[in-house]
């Protein structure tokens, strides 16, 4: 399975596509989009004044048991498919992603 993530000397971007205003927070695994994989993830929040990208920070933090403080929006602030930066050790990184993504389902 191709990751949702890129490797970067201080962390990884992680290539996501939000929906807002979903039933429940969670992430739901992987799907192709233009030829690429990204990460499928819904928050309760609609996408307004940037509560979306607040509520997806907190979910991908918890989703990867990283802190908050290490979880920033990279790119796509007003799209749905987003970047998000995680700090920290990219392999590390990238087997986190691995596990919590086989756990998903």
């Amino acid at each position: 399975m191709d990751l949702p993530a890129t490797a970067k000397p201080d962390g990884v971007l992680l290539h996501v596509r939000l929906t807002p205003k979903a039933s429940s927070a969670r992430v739901a695994g992987v799907e192709a989009f233009d030829g690429k994989p990204v990460l499928k993830a819904y928050v309760t929040t609609p996408p307004e004044d940037g509560k979306a990208n607040a509520a997806l920070v907190v979910l991908i933090a918890g989703w990867l048991g990283v802190p908050k403080s290490s979880v920033s929006m990279a790119a796509g602030q007003k799209s749905r498919l987003k970047t998000v930066a995680v700090a920290g050790k990219a392999d590390d990184l990238l087997a986190k992603i691995a596990i919590c993504l086989e756990k998903a389902g």
